[in-house]
């Protein structure tokens, strides 16, 4: 009897044993976590910009009616005002830096003046600058979609610069327009806020040098002036890449 009672209760413990392991839980491996995919900058891009500038203009007299004479400063000032444009380029992206290529060229309406040092005050010079255009390499470390970058190259510009009666205003002599070539620094940071878009803020300075123009009214020759320039760019840009998926990191 008591091995009957025994073995009765070895098989009901070990049903009972079974059924626990059943209802207990089961246990898996938890999936890898999802990180943020990584933003790729390689590729073409095409964008436009938009903004403000103003560059510094110095006038030295060198030469009277075509003769020679020493160098007179007729003074200096600002020509100021907006511009809008566009930027074509390529970046190629390893690890974190990037580095790139752009052509920028914008329409300008920087305009200024200042009564000249000579005659008294009676003249004042003008300069315009009508447009610029910058051709640029680029270096860049990105953190992610976020992309910090310093550039630098050839900057040129297309400027006016005329001669005005101080009373009147009317134009007394002119070099007409001239193209200025130069160099130009910069730098900017870059925002991608969609695989293919980003929007970028930039600041750059250009050196432009000193140029001889000689001036006229009706071709008969007037004076010639030194003129040096240099200007300052800020500009916010918005650019669209094409290529360089997203890639995924694990």
């Amino acid at each position: 009897m008591k091995k009957l009672v025994l073995a009765a209760s070895l098989v009901v413990f070990g049903t009972a044993a079974a059924s626990a392991a059943d209802l207990a839980p089961s246990y898996y491996k938890a999936p890898p976590p999802m990180l943020s995919p990584l933003y790729d900058w390689s590729g073409f891009y095409a964008g436009i910009n938009g903004g403000w500038g103003t560059s510094h203009n110095c006038w030295t007299r060198t030469a009277t009616a075509g003769a020679a004479i020493l160098p007179v400063s007729e003074g200096c000032h600002d020509a100021s005002g907006g511009t809008v444009g566009g930027q074509i380029g390529y970046r190629w992206q390893a690890g974190p830096w990037v580095f790139g290529l752009e052509a920028q060229g914008n329409w300008a309406d920087f305009r200024g003046s200042n009564t000249s040092l000579l005659f008294g005050g009676l003249a004042t010079n003008r300069t315009k600058i009508d447009a610029f255009g910058l051709f640029t390499g680029q270096v860049g470390y990105a953190w992610n979609n976020v992309l910090a970058y310093v550039k630098g190259g050839a900057a040129v510009t297309d400027n006016r610069f005329d001669g005005l009666s101080t009373i009147g205003g009317f134009v007394t002599d002119t070099a007409g327009s001239n193209t200025k070539w130069g160099g130009t620094v910069g730098a900017g940071i870059e925002y991608g806020f969609a695989p293919n878009w980003s929007a970028a803020i930039e600041y750059d300075h250009l050196f432009m040098g000193s140029d001889n123009y000689a001036f006229n009214i009706a071709g008969l020759a007037t004076r010639n002036e030194s003129i040096k320039q240099d200007a300052d760019l800020v500009t916010v840009r918005v650019n669209y890449r094409f290529g360089g998926p997203v890639v995924a990191r694990y």
